[in-house]
């Protein structure tokens, strides 16, 4: 042979042996650090938001003890929630990346969880990565990455969820103790974060009865619960102790619907728009919700597709494998009924019950159900074909459990060829091994295929929802805010008003109001009752000087003088309207003869006392009271005061000119 043709050795790459025992490994690796990724590309766009600033803004004015922690927040009880951010505040003041980097990591450790227990319920094809997919690239759950508020409560919630199924699972297959152990501290590691991790309980029964209870719906339950009555009575009694603590100082958050076309309107939200499209990586449009996460907006086009794209696919797995996907679906409708009616019974008849349906938050927790589903419906149950024929053939329960004891406990994967419907363990089925495998390359070709298109329909519907989260009212307004408190002259102070509505709801009252919104700055501004000179935050965040706008006082009867007060006694000053009775901003403008002590009094209302300086003048004043006129009284009998120009309202910037 010649030079010239002579074949060049072959050089090989080594490649590593986990990799090459199970590819799925490095497969849901990489998806799992592409999610976190791309969530953290959608996170570190926007801010802290709304609910964010008060449950900060609590933790700086609290010590760290039981007052502070078991207090509750919209009704919330969030203790572990509340310790997390009370460490996290003394990081920073309101720098976002500290809260940004623990929904990271708590992003990446569910999904982490999420695909073990997916790999412990179900069989290792291909197809797996479909229910994985589904999860990690939810679009529905992206602000549970993005939002503080719902992420320190929602992201334990999962994690909870997950590793009490888990759990769960373990204890049914190997009946060892250390599992139930596990089970009661999962379901106390939500609880601490949040009070509707109590699904998690209901999930951990729907589960073991829907998915590993033997024959129909009686049966399943009765033996169920005979089977494991240990897990019963640990979660019965965490759920007992915990909703005797929670009812007994919380206010009841029920209410009732204004109408049955408002529960058929939520109905319809919460199955025929958020969860259909979110099971196909919608809801595609998002309908902006000013400073939090956009809300689910499919349009009716989008919709229509999405019920049929879903029937299909319930169609399909109901054709290949009838039991255990009806199973898996009779799962998921129970658990997502519940989530509805709990989040019905709480919502619907107050102000944003327009949305209740559409708002991704409250379907955070139906997300996971969902994949899990999805997964068993898709996949089947891991093992479950070959310990029903063993227990078939002895006729023994006993013979099943400990069959699944054997083959699910020691990582063997032994489904027959009905139910793995993937490209490993093809083999053991009985079937010809070309068609198997054949069948198993198309199986793992469609699945890899699914799983790209349902990420490829996520990541569309995360561009809608990336651009509304960064569009931050109150990272603005807190920056302005700040740099001009930085150039603001010493002396410079302010009287306490509303942030704005965009900021934080008014809902939120009392810490909706600027000195506890600035609370956690080290230098923020300096609130008074009374000042000669007063500044304002105007609707942006800036600094300018303030007025006040309102009701004025009829013009004084005294030419160039308007009402005179003088000798010690008091001037009556009648208003050109009525101020409700309520804390009311004052500006009286005034020339006096000589520095002398005042007081004001609006209606029956407070006396309020102040510093009248020599010349002409102004004050500014946050006094309690109601009514139609005023009363001025000079302390000093030998002081002239004069004033035709008193306004009662709001403060307002300065206007211009």
């Amino acid at each position: 042979m010649s030079v010239g043709t002579a074949r060049r050795p072959s050089v090989s790459v080594p490649v590593p042996a986990w990799l090459v025992r199970d590819p799925l490994h490095a497969v849901a690796a990489v998806l799992i650090a592409a999610s976190v990724a791309w969530r953290v590309s959608v996170t570190s766009r926007g801010y802290l938001a709304i609910d964010d600033f008060p449950i900060i803004s609590q933790a700086a004015g609290a010590g760290l003890g039981p007052g502070y922690l078991f207090e509750f927040y919209n009704n919330h009880l969030m203790p572990a929630g509340r310790l997390v951010t009370w460490l996290t505040h003394r990081l920073t003041a309101f720098d976002y990346w500290p809260y940004a980097t623990l929904m990271t990591a708590g992003q990446a450790a569910v999904g982490i969880a999420f695909y073990r227990l997916l790999r412990l319920m179900l069989p290792a094809t291909w197809a797996l990565l479909v229910p994985l997919c589904l999860f990690l690239f939810s679009p529905l759950t992206l602000e549970v990455s993005a939002w503080w508020a719902v992420g320190v409560n929602l992201l334990p919630m999962q994690l909870a969820m997950v590793m009490a199924v888990s759990a769960q699972v373990r204890y049914i297959r190997t009946r060892r103790r250390h599992h139930l152990v596990a089970l009661g501290l999962w379901v106390l590691f939500g609880l601490a974060f949040f009070e509707k991790s109590l699904l998690a309980v209901a999930l951990v029964f729907l589960v073991t009865v829907c998915l590993y209870g033997p024959g129909g719906p009686v049966r399943a339950v009765v033996t169920a619960l005979r089977r494991w009555p240990l897990a019963w009575l640990v979660l019965t009694g965490i759920s007992l102790a915990f909703l005797a603590g929670y009812l007994s100082l919380a206010a009841s958050s029920l209410r009732r619907p204004s109408s049955a076309g408002e529960v058929g309107t939520f109905l319809h939200q919460f199955f025929g728009q958020s969860i259909s499209t979110g099971l196909l990586g919608g809801p595609w449009t998002w309908l902006d919700a000013a400073d939090g996460p956009g809300v689910a907006a499919p349009t009716v086009t989008a919709q229509r597709v999405s019920w049929v794209l879903v029937l299909a696919f319930v169609g399909l797995t109901l054709w290949l494998r009838r039991t255990v996907a009806l199973r898996a679906w009779v799962l998921f409708g129970l658990y997502a009924s519940l989530s509805a009616a709990l989040i019905g019974a709480t919502r619907l008849g107050s102000a944003y019950s327009g949305v209740a349906g559409l708002v991704p938050r409250y379907i955070g927790d139906v997300v996971v159900v969902a994949s899990i589903c999805v997964g068993v419906a898709l996949c089947g149950l891991r093992g479950q074909a070959k310990t029903q024929e063993r227990a078939q053939e002895s006729g023994q329960e006993r013979g099943q459990e400990s069959g699944q004891e054997r083959g699910q406990e020691s990582g063997q994967e032994q489904e027959s060829g009905q139910e793995a419907g993937g490209d490993q363990g093809g083999e053991a089925g009985g079937d010809q091994g070309g068609d198997r495998r054949e069948r198993g390359r198309l199986g793992a070709v469609l699945a890899v295929a699914a799983a790209a298109l349902l990420v490829a329909s996520s990541l569309y519907s995360g561009v809608d929802f990336a651009r509304d989260w960064s569009v931050k009212a109150g990272r603005d307004y807190l920056a302005n805010a700040r740099a001009d408190l930085e150039r603001a002259e010493p002396g410079t102070v302010f009287m306490d008003q509303p942030v704005p509505a965009a900021v934080i709801d008014p809902l939120s009252a009392p810490w909706h109001m600027q000195s506890r919104f600035f609370a956690p700055l080290d230098d923020g501004p300096v609130f008074v009752t009374q000042a000669r000179e007063l500044s304002v935050f105007d609707s942006s965040g800036r600094i300018r000087p303030a007025w006040v706008e309102g009701v004025k006082a009829v013009p004084g009867p005294a030419p160039g003088c308007g009402y005179k007060a003088a000798g010690g006694e008091a001037v009556t000053v009648p208003l050109a309207g009525t101020v409700p009775r309520y804390w009311q901003a004052v500006r009286v403008a005034y020339i006096v003869d000589r520095d002398t002590r005042a007081t004001f009094r609006l209606g029956a209302g407070e006396v309020r006392p102040f510093d009248a300086h020599r010349g002409l003048n102004a004050v500014f004043l946050l006094v309690w009271g109601g009514g139609d006129r005023i009363e001025l009284t000079m302390l000093d009998p030998l002081a002239t005061f004069c004033t035709d120009e008193v306004e009662i309202g709001e403060i307002v910037p300065r206007p211009v000119g």
